[in-house]
């Protein structure tokens, strides 16, 4: 009876890039990096949660300008005047946009890792890795210099 050579387990980062592009941080798990998924969503949500909480008073105030230009009375205008109210808005309407950057860049890097991170599956971190570095004096034509060396073994 003859015995299966078995082929080594292909890893694939196309796969992995594929699988965090559909639900963020499956990547992360196909590469059995479990510890980065909680922080994945965690920084979703609260990119998120600030994208709600701006856009929420982004129109509260928004609303209040508006009942001022109809005449009517808003909870704000013994508070703030016209271009006051604008300013809000515009505040709220700039820190909403930004935290939607924020939550496509955490998308992306979401990818990133996992791809980068499969890709780095089978690096060689033995022990015979070493950098050493040390001082050292270069002659110039002008006297001596220090500088630092780098050994790097592997």
């Amino acid at each position: 009876m003859a015995q299966k050579s078995e082929s080594p387990k292909i890893h694939s980062a196309h796969k992995a890039s594929v699988l965090s592009t559909i639900i963020p941080g499956a990547g992360q798990v196909y590469n059995k990096k479990y510890w980065k998924v909680p922080i994945i969503y965690a920084s979703l949500a609260t990119s998120i949660y600030f994208i709600n909480e701006n856009q929420n008073k982004y129109t509260t105030y928004k609303n209040a300008y508006l009942q001022r230009l109809n005449g009517e009375v808003d909870d704000y205008s013994e508070l703030y005047n016209n271009s006051q109210l604008i300013t809000i808005m515009d505040y709220y309407e700039r820190n909403r946009d930004v935290s939607y950057i924020i939550t496509a860049a955490i998308y992306l890097l979401n990818i990133v890792d996992a791809s980068v991170d499969a890709h780095l599956l089978d690096f060689d971190v033995s022990d015979e890795l070493t950098l050493s570095y040390a001082p050292s004096f270069i002659n110039t034509p002008h006297g001596k210099n220090t500088s630092l060396s780098l050994k790097m073994n592997f």
